[in-house]
């Protein structure tokens, strides 16, 4: 394999062809620095997050794979991925890992020591959720603690603590991811079976529609409880009204539990996420 071709498959290893992931990490994190600033957050703090959203996420993906490489295979959609393949060996993917997770790091540094002590259990939970499949048939429920972190460390770069709303914020993303990765875990839910992978959207079994409802209806009401918090206005209700669209749409799609249409609403929470966030700056301008 060329350089190229080992470059391109670190890239694809690290998702960097699929931004979706660090996309649904960025929105909830952004909207933490405009709460706890009460509009523009301070420039450097900006930059370090929205740079530390794309590091952490490619940590993440990585040490995933790292823990299904003799899983995924197995599995249609991920049987292609660098270290299933073969294209990026053990020691390359663990080295990568190091590299982004010491960049990350040094970001950290850069911020108060409240952050830093936050960072120790970021980077912890992240290196535990790819293992939690194997053991819980609730991993998306320690990913949602996974993909939430941000916000209470957003908090403590800008305020130099984390107040009740960031909680609030906080409850709302997590419940928002634990319903839109048990979509994405509906993709794979028959390859999952037969490989042994565990999931929610495995335990949920027949009601995981009702179920993924109802965890959209908590994020909605936490949301909410955000904004009345910060004393939002309506334009940030409008936001609100926005999401909830996207969570019909997205029930719609799932009806049938069909793999193209159950990954298609997976990828709309994109576009409920930057609604949301849009909708949030807006009402801060105004």
């Amino acid at each position: 394999m060329n350089l190229k071709d080992k470059f391109d498959a670190y890239l694809r290893l690290a998702r960097m062809d699929r931004p979706i992931g660090t996309l649904l990490l960025l929105w909830p994190c952004l909207m933490a620095l405009l709460l706890a600033a009460g509009g523009m957050p301070d420039l450097n703090v900006l930059i370090i997050f929205i740079i530390g959203v794309v590091v952490m996420r490619a940590c993440g993906c990585i040490i995933n794979d790292y823990a299904d490489r003799n899983l995924d295979s197995h599995v249609d959609r991920t049987k292609s991925r660098p270290l299933a393949s073969g294209e990026v060996s053990v020691k390359e993917a663990l080295t990568l890992f190091v590299i982004l997770g010491l960049l990350a790091f040094g970001l950290v540094l850069m911020l108060n020591p409240l952050v830093v002590k936050l960072s120790f259990v970021g980077i912890i939970l992240t290196i535990i959720y790819p293992f939690t499949k194997r053991f819980t048939n609730m991993p998306q429920m320690f990913l949602g603690v996974v993909w939430s972190w941000s916000i209470p460390m957003a908090y403590a770069a800008q305020t130099g603590e984390v107040p009740v709303e960031a909680w609030w914020l906080f409850a709302a993303n997590w419940c928002w991811t634990v319903a839109y990765d048990t979509m994405y875990a509906m993709v794979d839910r028959d390859d999952d079976l037969r490989v042994g992978i565990k999931s929610t959207a495995i335990l949920f079994g027949r009601f995981d529609r009702q179920i993924i409802g109802l965890f959209q209806l908590a994020a909605l009401t936490c949301f909410i409880m955000a904004g009345i918090s910060a004393e939002r206005g309506l334009l940030f209700g409008l936001g609100i009204i926005t999401f909830i669209g996207f969570s019909v749409y997205q029930q719609k799609l799932i009806f049938g539990r069909e793999r193209a249409p159950c990954f298609k609403a997976f990828l709309n929470n994109n576009w409920a996420g930057l609604a949301l966030f849009i909708a949030l700056g807006i009402d801060y301008l105004m």
